[in-house]
């Protein structure tokens, strides 16, 4: 698995390969999933800003374990019968490979300098889920501290970065992208150490995948991370 999709959690490719769904559907009942599309589709087609009360409804939509994705039928709420979740403690594993990138100085880690290049980089794929109506979504939810990007920079260029939401002490990942070898898996270590010692509880990976599970991530069943998202959403913590 190379490192441009390795935390992008394939959403787009592991909904097709699971036939019939083992671990991702649409939940929603049709009435509620229509009304908040609907609220979406406007939001992109108007190209107005989104209200503190819309991005509150996103954020109420993640908080229940819902996250959004479009699989080439427009943009729609997701679950995952089973969520990967990294550690943020001891459990998690640096392979020796990145050690020496993630100590080089010349990786240097910025937080939201970039964000908008930071979507353009996780969007731009042959296949993807990331679409313009998301994309606005992210930037709306940007615009409001929710959404933010961690990104690795070398030589003054941006090499690679992650993005993830924030929702009280929950990171939820929804992407990466690289441009320098190594620069993302670099972000996504420092993050878990970022998000370690700023208090966070949760950081939230979704769906594994092999790249995940060498450092340490693990899976829990829907019900089980629903009830640790609920608490960590509860914290008081800062990202940046």
């Amino acid at each position: 698995m190379s490192e441009a999709n390795a935390f992008d959690f394939e959403r787009q490719g592991q909904l097709a390969a699971l036939a019939p769904l083992t671990r991702l559907r649409r939940p929603l009942p049709q009435g509620e999933a229509k009304k908040l599309w609907l609220e979406l589709t406007v939001l992109h087609s108007r190209s107005r800003t989104m209200t503190h009360a819309e991005a509150l409804e996103i954020v109420q939509q993640y908080k229940r374990g819902y996250f959004l994705m479009d699989n080439g039928d427009g943009l729609r709420w997701y679950s995952s019968r089973v969520h990967a979740l990294i550690p943020l403690d001891d459990r998690f594993h640096i392979p020796k490979s990145l050690r020496r990138a993630l100590n080089n100085p010349a990786f240097e880690t910025r937080i939201n300098t970039a964000f908008e290049r930071v979507v353009d980089g996780c969007a731009a794929r042959d296949e993807t889920w990331i679409t313009d109506e998301l994309k606005t979504v992210y930037l709306e939810l940007h615009g409001f501290g929710i959404a933010h990007s961690f990104e690795t920079w070398i030589e003054g260029e941006l090499g690679g970065a992650m993005l993830g939401l924030t929702i009280g002490g929950a990171f939820i990942g929804e992407s990466m992208f690289y441009r320098v070898p190594d620069a993302s898996k670099v972000a996504f270590a420092r993050l878990k150490t970022h998000l370690e010692t700023r208090g966070f509880a949760l950081f939230d990976a979704q769906i594994m995948n092999p790249h995940l599970q060498r450092f340490g991530a693990y899976e829990l069943p829907e019900r089980e991370f629903k009830k640790l998202l609920s608490a960590a959403s509860q914290l008081e913590v800062s990202f940046a």
